[in-house]
Order: structure tokens, then sequence, then C-alpha cells
């Protein structure tokens, strides 16, 4: 339950298709349209234009119920929350000045409960399903979502079956049977893990599955929103997004065009960038061909060190796709191990460990200055979507130094060169 301070509201009026916008009845649970399309949720821009304004929001809690207007539960009294939301905005300075973008910024998603921005689309997911009366929920996950969603569940006292790839990072499993999640794991993909979820779905059980559902959008959509009041309700030159499926860059769109709509930003909105793997990259491939929407990457060549956007084929890629040539934005891959190795550099120059999905916004942000997409002087956000101690195998660092237990420091130990770190066995200057 959430402290209603008794002018809780939300504007909610209905669920709309985003492709052939047909009208869904908001109050029943809802998965997909008809046409198989996702659902996008609609609010009365009019209503919350005449109740809030923006400087009411700042004093509200730090949290992401904070923009409860534009937000799908109905009453505080079925919100599930674990403190989610406002998550820090930190410039990278050493690190963007030495690759020639001074103005880059990242959110920090990995602050979150559960360690991932996936706490957003879970904790707003989870509290709609409780009001609309859902008792059991599956999903597939590449790992971080099902942790969040099992967790999510446990604390509105709700039943959740998670499948995920055997090859997803171990701390999501272990937390989603922690929360008392049923697990099972595949041989295969997401898309195979899919297919076994949705036995369950015939059986009854809700799905929460990417885009499958309305709701996830929305919390997602937070992300947004806080950006816009961080920047005092106006927005960075470029928004770059490590993409999979593609939710938080259609969330952050979405909110922009809220708030656009409203009148509590102007002028133009940033130029989006979805980031993917050069082992998995169907946006990314759809983009430079002009295509509408992507075809399915193999499934036998999808494989990247940032798990999290091993993503074969996106329910939304058209909204992703539409969201890149409105804002006049652009796709990029990037190496594997390019993603290792900024990752790193980012920590030793700024302090700033970055899971892998987030550290490819920084390969990619490298790429793009030095290709000359992105100029010197832009503001540029970078969103790090989790936490790098859930993929700690994957950091590429040397050994520390083992001394005995009579040994005295070498003499190198305390020099007065100034380093950052090591990455790879080099260090990096300050």
């Amino acid at each position: 339950m959430y402290p209603d301070d008794g002018g809780w509201t939300s504007a909610l009026t209905h669920l709309e298709c985003g492709r052939c916008a047909e009208r869904y009845d908001a109050d029943a649970p809802q998965n997909v349209c008809h046409c198989g399309s996702p659902l996008l949720v609609r609010y009365d821009l009019d209503r919350v234009r005449a109740s809030v304004r923006p400087e009411d929001i700042a004093s509200r809690g730090a949290d992401l119920w904070r923009y409860r207007e534009l937000l799908p539960v109905r009453d505080p009294a079925n919100v599930i929350t674990l403190g989610e939301g406002w998550t820090p905005i930190l410039p990278l300075t050493r690190y963007g000045r030495r690759i020639g973008v001074p103005g880059l910024l990242a959110k920090d998603e990995g602050m979150l409960p559960t360690g991932s921005f996936k706490a957003r689309g879970a904790a707003v997911g989870v509290s709609r399903a409780h009001e609309l009366g859902v008792r059991q929920l599956t999903l597939p996950t590449n790992g971080n979502a099902g942790a969040a969603w099992a967790t999510y569940a446990s604390r509105a006292g709700m039943e959740c079956l998670v499948v995920m790839p055997e090859d997803a990072p171990q701390v999501t499993r272990k937390e989603s049977l922690a929360a008392g999640a049923r697990v099972y794991t595949v041989d295969g993909l997401i898309g195979d893990a899919g297919r076994i979820a949705g036995q369950a779905v015939r059986d009854g059980w809700f799905s929460a599955a990417t885009l499958r559902e309305p709701y996830r959008i929305e919390g997602k959509k937070t992300m947004g929103l806080e950006i816009a009041e961080q920047f005092g309700w106006r927005v960075p030159d470029v928004v770059v997004y490590p993409t999979g499926g593609g939710v938080g860059l259609i969330g952050i769109r979405k909110a922009l065009d809220e708030l656009t709509a409203l009148g509590w930003i102007t002028g133009r909105l940033p130029r989006f960038v979805a980031v993917q793997s050069t082992g998995c990259a169907p946006i990314v491939r759809a983009f430079e061909s002009g295509a509408e929407t992507a075809e399915p990457w193999p499934a036998d060549q999808a494989r990247t060190v940032a798990f999290g956007i091993n993503v074969a084929a996106a329910l939304g890629d058209f909204l992703i796709l539409s969201a890149l040539r409105d804002s006049k934005g652009t796709a990029i891959a990037v190496d594997d191990q390019d993603i290792l190795e900024e990752q790193v550099a980012c920590a030793a120059d700024d302090g700033v460990l970055m899971c892998p999905e987030g550290a490819a916004t920084l390969a990619a942000v490298r790429r793009l200055r030095t290709d000359g997409w992105l100029a010197g002087d832009e503001e540029v956000l970078v969103l790090n979507t989790g936490s790098a101690l859930k993929y700690a195998d994957t950091l590429q660092v040397d050994q520390p130094t083992r001394l005995g237990r009579d040994a005295d420091l070498p003499p190198e130990a305390t020099s007065t060169a100034e380093t950052t770190g090591t990455v790879r066995g080099r260090r990096t200057p300050r």
C-alpha cells in the first residue's frame, strides 16, 4: 500500500493498440490486441493538465509513484512498492572527456530494488495486475525481469512462474527462487522460454511477458518522466539505450510524448539511439535496411555477453523503429570485446561500474563520436540498466597482487604516478 495523502488520482482512460488503434477496456486484464500487437495505456491528459503542475510533483516522495496521474493504478491500496524510482543521473566527466563527449551523463538504474531497471516495470505491472484481481502470473526472461517480477509478486502475495535460458546469470535464478517463484530453465533462448511459459498461460496463468501485458511499459515510462524532471523539465540532446525487447526505449518515448502534450516540456525531443550487440542485432539490421519491422535474428547465432539484450525478435519492433526514425536517431551494434573494455574504462575513470548492457551504450557513444554522428558539445545521456555486480564474472580485470603474510608493499605500490585503474592489463591515465 502507498500512503494516501487524499489526492491520489490516475487519469487512466483506456488501452489502445499500438498498431491498429483498436480500443480496449483498461479495467479488465488484457494482453495483446487481436492483431497480435502490444496495447498502450492512454490517459485523459486534459484532466492531468487541470489537476497538477510540475511544481506540485516536486514536493512528492522520491519514487516513481510521484507521477501517479500518469500511471495506471487507481487505488493506492493496490500499489506494490519497494521504494523504486528516482535513480541518479551521474556525470561521466573524465571518461566523457577522454572519448570526446564531455557532456556525457548516465542514469544509473542499478540502484533500484533487485538491481535493475526491470523493477520499474514489475512494480507497476504487478500493482495493476493485483488491482485487477490477477493472482498467478508467468513470464519468460533473460534473468533480471524474472527476478524483479518474482520479487514484486512475492510482496503482493501472488504466485509467479518464471522460465529462463539455462545460461541466464546465476544470480537472477537464485533471486527468483528466493522470492518463492517456480523457476524453470531451458536449453535455448528467451523465445524458447516464451513457448514454455505459454503453456502456463493456456492453463490460466496471466502472461506478464514483455509487451504482452500493457503495464510494464508504464513502469519503464517513468525513466523518461524522471529524466525530464531531473533535467529541469527539459531533455538532453541524445538518449542512448541498450535495446533487446525495447520496452524502456518505447516507454521513454511515450513519457516524453505525454509531457509534450501536457506542455510540461517544449522544443525538440532527444535523438534516440538503440544499441545492440553484433551477436544479436535485429533492430540495427532493420533500421539500416529501412524496414518497418525486424526479421528475427537466427536463434543459433544469437549470443552476447550483454545477456539482457540477447533478444532475437522483439514484439514491439515497429514501435522501436518508429521512435528512432521520428527522432532522427540511429541504431548501432557494438562488439562484445568493446563492451567489456568500456565497462572497466568507465569504472576506472569515474567510478561508475555498469552492467554489460549499460557498457554497450558507452561503446556506442565512443563509436558515434568517432564517426561524427555525435558532436562534441552535445549533452548525451546513457542508460545503465543494471548493477554490474549481477555480472561480476564478465569483468576483464587483472588479478590482485598476492603478498605473503609478512611481506612489505613493493615500491611501485605507492608511486606518485596518477592512474585510475587497470583495463585488461594496461594502466589508464587520469
